[in-house]
């Protein structure tokens, strides 16, 4: 990373900041050259105008990912933050920094054909083999957990005037007499011009009338609303996150946003991640995970899951693989072979099928016997859709008959084939190893609640990559820090 001019204030450092300061320890136990080479590629030092260092600017983003700041309080955080200004490599003295149009050119410019995902996780991984505080031999506890979209199904414009609210509720908490002085709300147009309009007029009146500068809600507030401006002008963000889709958490609770399907180990390391659609399906993303463990220098004895990974393919692969699969048989499992596999899935969550166009089934029957003469089982379970959204279904081709009422998927329940698996469920060795499911649990709810890894910062898959990316390299680099103690 390039490094200041030499300070005679340098030594404040070791006055100021603890030898047991998070970010300090970072910097001592990571060497960040990692960063250049993924990103030669796309980052150039000498092309153009100068490019600022992208260490320092990957490390602006982990700061993002610990903060619930914008672009513009991040750089004016720095100007009097020790801490921050120590971790990017900055003198205490220094008072020159990037711009913040710089971290959103990073963000979608430097960063996208990059595997910046895997990197992140990789370089924990190791560095926790290094210090002796994970085995190579482990076994892997999978799960997913859900990221809202950054609009939550709602429009770019609906988005920017709730900030706009948000904003003059900061305001008027300081100087009620500012209501008389505001724009006038255009919110009944239903136009995005109309919305960024009163929005700019909205920052152009706290800011000329002034007094608010020294206070942080507000100009917090304000850094966020010209930062949705600015998204939308630039044409990056659209009025609904077109890579974001609606997922499932129960029959009858969903979200729109993203899943980040994670494996970790039972020191709480994760060593393997990957972020999809939220519609995608937990069990499907099992094999990747064991093969991107097993990439980063992990030999997997073990998968702990829940019934989402029970499935099938799961089970004859771990078996091929020599891998102990410790996962409750669900009810996808027991159906066995079906047609159109790729376009219904079974949601475990929900106890229903969905369609590749994300929509549940809203109610299921059972007909049949479960043998007929000949002894032959012809039980069969039906789920029915609502026909009204499968009428208008860009997917409907091949799958809905133009007319029909009703649209239904069928599937035969055959007798068990995994006597086996349902054998060891009741076995003592099962029972250890799924007692190690409530460690991914408690993972899942410390990103969420550490990390802002509820609501997606950004718009489609590439800003999720970057989220996920920062956010599990901090939270491993805690649990690391943690463990070494």
């Amino acid at each position: 990373m390039k490094t200041s001019i030499f300070s005679p204030y340098f030594s404040l450092y070791d006055l100021i900041i603890d030898k047991d300061n998070f970010w300090r320890q970072l910097n001592e136990l990571v060497d960040f050259s990692f960063v250049y080479e993924e990103l030669q590629n796309n980052y150039s030092d000498t092309m153009g105008r100068p490019a600022e260092d992208s260490i320092r600017m990957m490390k602006y983003m982990l700061i993002k990912s610990a903060s619930k700041l914008s672009d513009v309080d991040l750089i004016r955080k720095t100007k009097t933050d020790m801490e921050i200004k120590y971790f990017l490599g900055y003198n205490p003295e220094e008072t020159n920094f990037i711009n913040p149009s710089s971290l959103t050119k990073f963000r979608r410019m430097r960063l996208k054909d990059t595997s910046l995902l895997d990197l992140m996780i990789s370089k924990t991984v190791e560095i926790a083999l290094e210090q002796g505080v994970l085995n190579a031999k482990n076994k892997l506890i999978v799960d997913s957990t859900h990221t809202l979209s950054r609009y939550n199904h709602v429009s770019a414009r609906e988005d920017l005037l709730k900030r706009a609210k948000e904003l003059r509720k900061a305001v008027y908490a300081l100087d009620p007499s500012m209501k008389e002085k505001m724009p006038t709300k255009t919110e009944l147009t239903g136009l995005l011009e109309d919305a960024i309009e009163y929005s700019s007029k909205l920052i152009d009146v706290i800011e000329k009338e002034g007094g608010f500068e020294n206070c942080e809600e507000v100009n917090n507030r304000l850094s966020y609303l010209s930062e949705g401006i600015e998204d939308i002008n630039s044409e990056k963000e659209y009025a609904k996150d077109k890579e974001a889709r609606i997922g499932h958490k129960s029959a009858d609770t969903n979200f729109f946003g993203y899943k980040s399907h994670i494996a970790m180990t039972p020191e709480r390391i994760i060593v393997a991640a990957t972020i999809t659609s939220g519609e995608k399906h937990d069990g499907k993303q099992l094999q990747y995970l064991v093969e991107k463990s097993e990439e980063v220098g992990i030999k997997v004895e073990a998968a702990i899951g829940d019934g989402a990974y029970s499935e099938r393919d799961n089970l004859e692969y771990t078996e091929e693989k020599g891998i102990t699969l410790a996962s409750k048989l669900s009810k996808s499992v027991t159906h066995g072979t079906r047609s159109k596999k790729d376009e219904f899935e079974f949601n475990k969550d929900a106890g229903m099928y969905v369609c590749k166009a994300g929509h549940m089934a809203i109610r299921k029957v059972k007909r049949g016997s479960k043998k007929d003469k000949n002894g032959i089982n012809t039980k069969v379970e039906l789920y029915f859709f609502d026909v009204e959204k499968c009428k208008v279904c860009p997917h409907k081709e091949g799958c809905y008959k133009e007319g029909a009422k009703t649209k239904s998927y069928s599937l035969k329940i055959k007798d068990p084939k995994h006597l086996e698996q349902m054998k060891y469920i009741e076995s003592d060795e099962y029972k250890e190893l799924y007692k190690e499911c409530y460690k991914i649990e408690a993972k899942n709810a410390e990103i969420k609640h550490n990390y802002n890894y509820g609501a997606a910062q950004t718009s489609g898959l590439l800003g999720m990559n970057i989220q996920g990316a920062t956010t599990f390299f901090l939270t491993n680099m805690k649990r690391i820090i943690k463990l070494m103690e």
